[in-house]
């Protein structure tokens, strides 16, 4: 008897045993199986569901993270709408990009989207029914799809005022997506024409000194320097557009104020010589140009033969100051060199000045009277020097704060 009761106990034991083993081989498969599950959700939110709507990714030179408060109102004279103006900034701190093979998983550098460029691109200035493109315009936006904000959002709205029947393509990889279509929703809503296009570099740059350019930079073979490489090739891009379609382009902190229909093949003097009253130094923030255009040729050409990414500015405003010095006189060149006020009513570094309001004394009050009077009668646009004014409050009775509540 004693024997059987110990035989039946060491088999209930070795049944126990061999039960709690396939209990934990059980709870281990089973975690096997959770792994793997999770591993797979997580790399299919990487996969974008649609070719032509991506889903926003920062890239490296993002001058821009998340939104940040550009100026605002002070508290004892907001405007109605409260509103809280935001910008991506325009000269970050310089980075050295020293491992050239991540520029291949950079979103600005991605490969082209199934529809092509150039066909979107036709496909929106058709337009369709009654409307049509009087104007064409283009912005670009290197930065992530959360830093466009009401910054942006205003200068867009100071575009469709001054020109209800214009198109505004915003070249962008970001905002080319369902996030970016619902951002630039209300101005559709609206019935205005917008659109945010993933470009085409190769397209773009095909059969241009670019071309050979891109080609080294995708190689890894092209010193991006310190300069963020997004802003030298914002200064690119704006080109290739021009060239490829002709039409406006303009930064996104740039306030237009009046039509632009008197304006053909026209740049912008930034600053003048004070002694012979010739201009020192174009920007290439707002420029209008026709398609093909030589003198938008020849900037693409400067481009490709000098490129610095170690000096700011060296691919932007001075490289249209150099080209157009070079080119002036010169037949088959027919531009107009507008005077500063146009678009830059004043130079970076006095643009505190319009967001000052009055200081009591009877000599600043007519300079406001005046400098207001100045910009709107002779003024197309009004650039705001993002770097040095992002963080200044528009005073009640400056002059940014007229020209927003006219906005």
């Amino acid at each position: 008897m004693e024997n059987t009761r110990h035989n039946f106990s060491s088999k209930l034991l070795l049944h126990l045993q061999r039960s709690k083993r396939s209990f934990y081989a059980f709870i281990y498969l089973l975690s096997l199986c959770l792994l793997a599950y999770n591993s797979a959700a997580i790399f299919c939110t990487q996969v974008p569901v649609s070719p032509e709507r991506r889903t926003p990714t920062p890239s490296p030179e993002n001058v821009a993270g998340k939104s940040r408060k550009f100026f605002s109102v002070h508290s004892q004279a907001k405007l109605s709408s409260s509103v809280l103006y935001s910008v991506a900034e325009e000269n970050p701190t310089p980075k050295m990009n020293t491992h050239l093979p991540l520029l291949h998983k950079n979103r600005i550098l991605a490969p082209m989207i199934p529809k092509l460029f150039e066909e979107r691109v036709s496909e929106f200035f058709a337009g369709g029914g009654s409307f049509s493109c009087k104007f064409r315009f283009f912005m670009t936006w290197i930065s992530s799809v959360e830093s466009f904000g009401e910054r942006e959002f205003f200068a867009v709205s100071s575009l469709f005022k001054s020109h209800p029947n214009g198109c505004l393509i915003i070249a962008s990889s970001s905002l080319d997506s369902v996030n970016g279509s619902e951002i630039l929703k209300p101005f559709s809503d609206k019935g205005f024409k917008i659109a945010a296009i993933t470009p085409d570099f190769n397209y773009l740059f095909n059969n241009t000194p670019a071309q050979s350019w891109y080609n080294r930079l995708m190689q890894g073979n092209v010193n991006p320097g310190v300069v963020p490489l997004g802003q030298n090739l914002s200064n690119l891009l704006r080109l290739g557009l021009l060239y490829r379609f002709g039409g406006i382009y303009l930064d996104t902190d740039v306030i237009i104020l009046r039509n632009f229909g008197e304006l053909k093949n026209a740049i912008g003097a930034q600053t003048l010589d004070h002694e012979t009253g010739n201009w020192s130094r174009l920007n290439n923030a707002v420029m209008v140009f026709d398609k093909g255009h030589p003198l938008v040729y020849k900037f693409i050409e400067e481009f490709a033969l000098t490129f610095n990414g170690r000096k700011w500015g060296h691919n932007g405003p001075y490289l249209v100051s150099r080209v157009v010095s070079r080119v002036s006189g010169r037949v088959g060149y027919d531009f107009t060199i507008l005077p500063p006020i146009a678009f830059y009513p004043v130079d970076w570094s006095r643009i505190g000045s319009l967001f000052k309001g009055p200081r009591g004394d009877l000599i600043h009050s007519k300079w406001l009277v005046a400098k207001l009077r100045q910009i709107r009668s002779e003024s197309f646009a009004v650039h705001l020097w993002n770097k040095q004014s992002r963080k200044m409050e528009v005073e009640k009775g400056s002059v940014i704060h007229h020209i927003l509540m006219s906005i």
